[in-house]
């Protein structure tokens, strides 16, 4: 039975970091918000072993309340925040990778904070400590990195507040890393979000024992910070989380020593974890934390955060989880949408998920995020300047097969249709009609087999994918490709005007909602688009049809049945060129042909022919 106490936060705790190092930078350091620190001191740990070139470095920037404590360094020591992403042949792998995690600003677990001496007044700054934001974390990260001799990080890893730091990492030092991989963050709050801040802070500096701040050698005002935390705790988990994990019976509370209510089991969860976070934290950092995450400001709209990211020139995979109500999935969709607009190479996934905004910690999900993670530093690590390995097409996930399938946009797994004896004949045909250094854009990519093949004819072509399984694009970002989660039958706004030389809609029509729209957003966005579709006319469809009375299996998931088929449109050849005839557009080439044989077709398409490619325009 699954304990109700346990959370993201099971792996952290008050205990001492005797592997953490620390380094202080004397002087003044300038705050973005105004003011300065003197001698500003950062710890951070380190894990793994930096290579010759300098190059295998991954920083991780932690979540609000977190530390440099990422993993455990032995197995003697104590499991950190992100103990089942990395270490030894985890997803980032210790053994391939040198991982740095440095404790943010403000906080009390190391780095200068509240807590820390004021070297004016040799007395701790409390209440005088002066306002961080995120842009002061991340230029002590770059003082860190120059203290470590590193020119440029693999990649820069941060969920919540820390893929916040990765998004200004991007735009303030963007020759300072090769890749940024954000997990459920966003360019700032929303007011909902930033509400819970407030009362958070108001729920501090309301407790008697608060003392404008003041209260070091005093009795700290655990009151106030149980109830920030607990109000905190509550906008990380989902209804549906809540539900599985309290539901079962409600009323059964465990009995814990609180000054809170605990009559429901929701509430001795509450009770329990505001408990051991008064333990490991500091009223005073929770304040300058939250206000630091609150002043982020990176845009609230596409065309901000667009000319934000402009200076970026790395590598992007974006994640966030589908029952995220603190960040959600919208936010991480607009920094992908401000990346397209800029043609910056972009991954996006959002992960199907009922754990709330802490889908990023825990296991529930860490087969898709975590693969994704995996491939894409594989990725990196493999096409690095100083990389001596040969790089192919070898880095695959672990859980998804290779199939020969193709996923449609519409999430439906097609089946053998299309494939000559020795290989994809339509495939084949596509690359002929495709010029060699034409940018694609492929809508609903599946596994990513035609970008692929775009790719190896061509590694110069700007290439990217739409599709909506997660496991294609787990298999897309394994092949080091471009792919964005997205329903095409919702258009193409993040796109625009002739963004590509050619939109693909292969084998995917017969799935497609809104033929009309998608078809109008393919040749708006692409100067040319090329679709392929199964022709229900072929005459031995027709003839078993008309003998048997019987639907035939047709379509690119030939081996559905009527009943349980995703196709929904049933076309011939002819009824396309009536359809392009009746909206305008202009059937440039034109190939049809018998995949069943594997030839192609030059007499009568319409009767003799199972699938038809034609490239269209306005």
């Amino acid at each position: 039975m699954e304990d109700i106490f346990e959370s993201s936060d099971s792996q952290r705790g008050a205990f001492d970091l005797p592997f953490a190092e620390s380094v202080t930078f004397e002087g003044s350091f300038r705050l973005e918000h105004g003011g300065e620190l003197k001698d500003v001191t950062a710890v951070y740990e380190t894990y793994g072993n930096l290579n010759a070139a300098r190059d295998n470095a991954v920083l991780m920037c932690h979540a609000l309340t977190g530390d440099s404590h990422v993993a455990r360094h032995n197995m003697h020591d104590h499991p950190g925040w992100w103990e089942i992403l990395v270490g030894p042949g985890k997803s980032i792998d210790t053994n391939r990778y040198f991982v740095i995690c440095m404790n943010n600003l403000g906080s009390c677990r190391g780095t200068t904070g509240p807590a820390s001496i004021n070297p004016e007044t040799g007395e701790p700054y409390g209440a005088d400590f002066p306002v961080v934001t995120m842009e002061d974390n991340v230029n002590l990260q770059k003082m860190l990195m120059e203290h470590l001799g590193i020119q440029q990080f693999l990649a820069v890893v941060g969920g919540s507040v820390g893929g916040m730091m990765t998004l200004i990492w991007s735009a303030r030092y963007p020759n300072c890393l090769r890749g940024a991989v954000t997990l459920a963050t966003s360019p700032c709050l929303t007011s909902q979000a930033l509400a819970f801040d407030i009362v958070g802070r108001n729920a501090i500096t309301s407790d008697p024992e608060f003392n404008g701040g003041q209260y070091y050698g005093k009795r700290p005002p655990k009151t106030g910070l149980s109830i920030a935390r607990m109000l905190g705790h509550i906008t990380y988990l989902s209804r549906e989380s809540m539900m599985r994990k309290f539901d079962v019976d409600r009323t059964a509370a465990r009995k814990i020593d609180t000054p809170f209510e605990i009559d429901f089991s929701v509430g001795s969860y509450l009770a329990y974890q505001s408990s051991r976070f008064n333990d490991r934290f500091d009223a005073n950092s929770y304040i300058a934390c939250t206000r630091a995450c609150d002043l982020m400001n990176f845009g609230d709209s596409v065309d901000e955060i667009a000319e934000k990211l402009e200076p970026s020139t790395c590598r992007w995979l974006v994640m966030s989880f589908s029952s995220d109500w603190l960040l959600p999935p919208f936010q991480s969709e607009m920094i992908v949408d401000a990346l397209i607009s800029k043609k910056k190479q972009v991954s996006y996934c959002e992960i199907q998920s009922d754990a709330g905004h802490d889908g990023f910690l825990l296991p529930n999900q860490l087969s898709t995020y975590g693969g994704l993670i995996e491939k894409f530093l594989g990725n990196l690590y493999d096409t690095r300047p100083s990389a001596s390995v040969d790089v192919r097409d070898t880095h695959y996930v672990s859980d998804v097969h290779d199939t020969p399938c193709r996923s449609s946009d519409s999430g439906i797994m097609a089946d053998d249709f299309g494939r000559s004896h020795d290989g994809r004949l339509d495939f084949e045909s596509m690359l002929e009609l495709i010029p060699q250094h034409a940018s694609v854009l492929d809508l609903g990519c599946g596994n990513g087999d035609l970008l692929k093949r775009l790719r190896q004819r061509s590694g110069k072509s700007r290439l990217m994918g739409i599709e909506l399984s997660e496991r294609s694009i787990q298999k897309c970002v394994a092949r080091g490709l471009d792919v964005v989660h997205k329903d095409i039958n919702l258009g193409l706004k993040a796109f625009y005007d002739f963004q590509f030389e050619y939109v693909v809609l292969s084998r995917t029509m017969q799935t497609v909602v809104d033929v009309e729209r998608v078809l109008e957003e393919m040749l708006r966005v692409g100067r040319r688009g090329i679709v392929s579709f199964p022709n229900s006319a072929y005459l031995p469809w027709r003839t078993q049809l008309f003998r048997e009375g019987k639907m035939p299996k047709v379509g690119c998931d030939g081996h559905q049945n009527w009943y349980d088929t995703k196709d929904m449109r049933f076309l011939t050849i002819s009824d396309f060129h009536d359809f392009c005839d009746a909206k305008g557009y202009t059937v440039l080439q034109q190939v049809t042909l018998d995949t069943l044989k594997g030839t192609r077709v030059t007499q009568n398409a319409n009767d003799n022919a199972t699938m038809a490619i034609v490239v269209l325009c306005r």
